[in-house]
């Protein structure tokens, strides 16, 4: 027997249905907050995440699934969307559009070699979104309510907001030499990644999970210190407008996103509820002024944030939230006999083509096993056919909620059920 590949997983029926609903809802709250779905492309060139998620990240170093295409370019399964999406936005010259800022959305699997555990596979599928092309602090706090709403928009309670500013360029060059002065001391305590990074990027010496409990961790110096009156104006805003919008918040000055393009303002969300588990951000995201220009583009701006499927359905499991999806039908036929079959393959043709959700036996069942098949798919009618009804030209109907039977002209099914399905009671 072949199994599944390690670190992903099948998504069997019962669980699409929660994936279904959860995708539409963030679908419709990003059309509420004027958003349009982007797709890129699954594989892109190595070189996109190595110059925009930056070759001292841990996703770069250790976790990209790289490989050679037969013509011998190095291409690499994205570990996620940011990149993909302001390649394509420089690419298709999205900044030319005289609708600015661009305002987009994915949904997407990504893929990153780590250590599978519960909530992180080798495989996921991430929501995100990128506003790009303004500068302003309003829109930073409107992605920041955009990710809050993504959870409370399914029920969720028990969430955190953290933020922080990573400050401009020149607020991160001070901190940059501040940490290199702080953990050189250090530097053959710490792990050899710390090592490595310490020169190249010691921002990311904040963020190392084997390191985190070094006493110089601690006292590190921090980006509150070495914010210039730009950075902490606009900081300043940033936490004026959430404070408009009703949004709690926590200031953490030690928050540091995993990826090199972030600047500004950096956030995540977390899950306060019990038995969640020790990994509770449940989505994380920042402004990346510079990004653009990296991948070849004109200056502009960008900030957003992504989210972790897998995770959002966790988090609702913690919080004990039933997704309110229905699961039933509309209609089952019942056929009785090959000619009844013949009418009744017909007439789910006509049903399915009036939107009705309908389903039949199809390995020749007794009546009773099919009455059975009807409860188990929670069907609301049943429609039974058999030789004499035929003959006669009707059908049987039974409403399945109310135990209530009457006989309808077989010509006239089709549209006396879309009536009382759509018409009536409400099609979900």
């Amino acid at each position: 027997m072949i199994n599944v590949p390690r670190g992903t997983e099948d998504i069997l029926p019962e669980q699409t249905k929660k994936w279904q609903y959860v995708e539409r809802k963030l679908q419709e709250l990003g059309k509420a907050y004027n958003y349009q779905e982007i797709r890129t492309p699954i594989f892109e060139r190595t070189e996109l995440f190595q110059r925009g998620v930056g070759d001292t990240t841990d996703i770069v170093q250790k976790e990209m699934y790289t490989f050679n295409d037969r013509g011998g370019r190095s291409l690499t399964l994205r570990p996620e969307g940011t990149a993909s999406v302001v390649r394509s936005y420089v690419e298709n010259k999205m900044h030319g559009s005289p609708q600015q800022p661009t305002k987009l959305f994915y949904f997407g699997p990504m893929f990153r070699y780590e250590r599978p555990q519960k909530g992180r596979m080798r495989q996921f599928v991430q929501f995100g979104i990128e506003a790009l092309g303004s500068a302003d602090p309003a829109i930073d706090a409107e992605v920041m309510a955009f990710a809050l709403d993504c959870y409370k928009t399914l029920g969720l309670k028990s969430l955190k907001l953290v933020i922080n500013s990573l400050g401009d360029m020149e607020s991160r060059t001070n901190h940059r030499n501040a940490l290199i002065e702080h953990f050189t001391p250090h530097k053959e305590e710490l792990c050899k990644d710390c090592q490595n990074r310490l020169e190249k990027n010691p921002l990311r010496v904040l963020d190392c999970k084997v390191d985190r409990n070094h006493p110089a961790m601690k006292t590190a110096p921090s980006i509150m210190d070495y914010l210039n009156d730009d950075s902490r104006n606009y900081f300043d805003q940033v936490k004026m407008y959430l404070e408009q919008m009703g949004i709690d918040f926590d200031v953490d000055p030690n928050l540091v996103r995993g990826l090199d393009y972030y600047n500004h303002t950096a956030f995540e969300i977390m899950s306060d509820a019990e038995g969640f588990g020790a990994i509770t951000t449940l989505s994380g995201g920042g402004r990346y002024n510079g990004l653009v220009e990296e991948l070849g583009g004109p200056e502009t701006p960008g900030i957003g944030f992504a989210l972790s499927i897998e995770r959002l359905l966790l988090a609702l499991e913690a919080e004990d939230i039933s997704l309110p999806f229905d699961e039933s039908i509309d209609c089952y036929v019942v056929a009785m006999g090959d000619e009844a079959k013949k009418e009744a393959v017909k007439l789910l043709y006509n049903l399915r083509k009036q939107g009705l959700k309908t389903d039949m036996d199809y390995m020749d069942k007794k009546m009773k096993a099919q009455f059975k098949a009807a409860d188990r798919l929670k069907a609301r009618y049943v429609i039974v056919m058999g030789e004499n009804e035929l003959n006669e030209g009707k059908v049987a109907l039974k409403n399945m909620e109310t135990g209530e039977q009457s006989d309808q002209s077989l010509d006239q099914v089709v549209s006396y059920l879309k009536e009382a399905v759509q018409g009536g009671t409400g099609n979900d």
